[in-house]
């Protein structure tokens, strides 16, 4: 049995260009990993983009959501093609191994994130996610501490991307 997992190595990253030529004309979809709030002040001006936070900001610090994979799985197959983006790229490497080392494989990270969105002109929303199914919306009423028990990981409670 195959016990190797995805490296950042194995992530593969393209401009805000390129990512947006692929929403508009490949049939990619755009999951945004950045936190409810972050994407209600802003995001990729995009119809069917998902907001399911890879991360949640805490008292303590900022924890990775130990439900990540659970919320992603409902609303995307494995075969999805999938832009992956948070605020300037970090969080979004890191989901993107998650996404790889659970079977995802037609993925690509946005490098830049949001902010190179935002710095290269490209259309932009603000408000709420819409509906992602009908009848489903990606929120939780909880916390980020109620979520993850306030146990940062520690190798991913430091970037801020």
């Amino acid at each position: 049995m195959d016990t190797k997992s995805s490296s950042e190595s194995e992530v593969v990253t393209i401009d805000v260009l390129k990512a947006k030529d692929f929403l508009r004309n490949s049939g990619y979809r755009y999951l945004d990993v950045r936190t409810e709030e972050e994407f209600k002040k802003g995001h990729v001006d995009f119809d069917g983009a998902l907001n399911i936070p890879y991360m949640f900001n805490t008292p303590e610090g900022r924890v990775k959501n130990p439900k990540f994979m659970e919320q992603v799985l409902p609303v995307c197959n494995k075969d999805d093609h999938l832009i992956v983006g948070c605020q300037s790229g970090v969080r979004s490497v890191y989901a993107t191994i998650d996404l790889l080392n659970t079977g995802f494989k037609h993925l690509y990270n946005m490098g830049g994130g949001y902010l190179a969105w935002v710095e290269n002109g490209l259309p932009v929303a603000v408000g709420p996610m819409v509906q992602t199914k009908p009848d489903q919306v990606i929120s939780s009423s909880k916390t980020g501490s109620e979520l993850v028990q306030n146990k940062p990981d520690p190798v991913l409670s430091g970037p801020t991307g």
